[in-house]
């Protein structure tokens, strides 16, 4: 891998994965203010923003889920510093950390989503393929692909149970893992992804880059991936009539 700021993303991912492999400080439990995101900040939140700002500062202005903009250039930077705080905080092993780069003409040519549990990490250059891989190994090799999937992800379902309840008549069985940009760089190993409810750039970004070559449909107030498209628009259909019934 020649790209040196995908090579700085992974070092940062390296960093906080070992610092949480030995120990979580008291600090990481402590709650702080309301993030750009709108969200409560963590000290663990704050602490994983402040390696990437080490690493990635220099490659341009940082948009993180935390603190907002950091620095200035003309590439942008927007991060997710930890992908399920709520869970890494409860040492539930699904969380991870996301980052895409915007070039100066506005263009994304960077992505990479990181699973800080198992050290899985997915990244996507412009133009170039998608890569998988682990933290602390530079053998990275196409993504893992389930052809025949049993569950989907269905991200924010507790909010949603009209939704719950017409998924599970069509036997489309789901897990709610609660790490957005995490389960977006799954979606080739499930059935399907959905989300459903107001979204920050944030968790999608650098997720949504890694799902370029599968059906994704984004609309206001929902997204749906799936490598398979009757599934999505099946998905689709049942998600805008229940919507549509709550608006009613």
């Amino acid at each position: 891998m020649k790209n040196s700021f995908l090579l700085s993303c992974i070092q940062a991912n390296e960093e906080i994965a070992m610092k949480l492999k030995d120990s979580y400080e008291e600090s990481y439990y402590h709650m702080s203010s309301v993030g750009a995101g709108g969200d409560v900040s963590s000290g663990l939140d704050l602490w994983a923003e402040s390696i990437f700002v080490k690493h990635l500062g220099s490659f341009g202005k940082i948009e993180s889920e935390e603190s907002g903009t950091i620095g200035d250039g003309s590439h942008i930077i927007i991060i997710d510093p930890i992908d399920g705080s709520s869970n890494a905080l409860s040492n539930f092993p699904y969380f991870g950390t996301s980052v895409a780069k915007i070039g100066a003409d506005g263009i994304l040519d960077s992505a990479i989503v990181c699973n800080l549990a198992n050290g899985d990490i997915f990244f996507k250059e412009l133009e170039r393929p998608l890569r998988q891989g682990k933290l602390f190994d530079t053998n990275y090799r196409e993504p893992i692909v389930a052809p025949n999937a049993h569950i989907g992800l269905f991200e924010k379902a507790y909010a949603h149970p009209e939704i719950v309840s017409k998924l599970d008549s069509l036997d489309l069985k789901f897990r709610t893992p609660g790490a957005v940009a995490l389960s977006l760089a799954y979606a080739r190993t499930v059935n399907y992804l959905l989300f459903v409810g107001s979204y920050r750039i944030y968790d999608f970004v650098a997720g949504l880059a890694l799902c370029e070559d599968l059906t994704v449909i984004v609309e206001e107030d929902y997204v749906i991936v799936s490598k398979d498209k009757d599934i999505a628009d099946k998905i689709d259909s049942l998600v805008r009539e229940s919507l549509n019934m709550n608006k009613g």
